[in-house]
């Protein structure tokens, strides 16, 4: 085991064991009571340890593929098109989505108390639509693949 791989496995440690106490201490203080404040500075430290732990991956994972990306042209090629493709879908959904606020029960409440706007909508709408398109291309190139398997044979 390299110098490299023991400091990796002693962070990994540390964080998990940091993560159990955490989550132990807050499962032994559950209480039914809302006024209790101990409960709710349990839940809080629990959170901002999410949090952290969210922003270093995310970090690491950025780090990461910097480095890679300066050491490896080839996969840096992959990435970046892959990124683009994923722009582009996103944009294709952007355009798609429509700014009309829907009419529902209930949906004037949310006009009202400014939860629900325009750009709201038409940011759901475009999720929406990267959903819709991302699933059908999963769709469709598990059918290609099989397709496709079946006439190498």
């Amino acid at each position: 085991m390299g110098k490299l791989e023991k400091i990796t496995s002693i962070i990994l440690w540390a964080l998990l064991i940091v993560s159990a106490v955490l989550i132990v201490s807050l499962m032994v203080n559950i209480s039914d009571n809302d006024a209790d404040m101990a409960m709710g500075s349990w839940i809080n430290s629990n959170l901002v340890w999410a949090y952290i732990l969210l922003i270093a991956t995310g970090a690491l994972a950025v780090i990461a593929n910097v480095f890679l990306m300066t050491t490896d042209f080839e996969k840096a090629k992959k990435g970046l098109l892959s990124i683009v493709f994923l722009g582009a879908i996103l944009l294709i959904s952007y355009l798609l989505a429509s700014d009309a606020i829907p009419q529902f029960i209930g949906v004037q409440k949310y006009i009202n108390d400014g939860t629900l706007t325009p750009k709201v909508v038409k940011l759901v709408d475009a999720g929406l639509y990267a959903t819709y398109i991302l699933f059908g291309l999963a769709i469709l190139s598990i059918t290609l693949s099989s397709a496709t398997r079946l006439f190498k044979k």
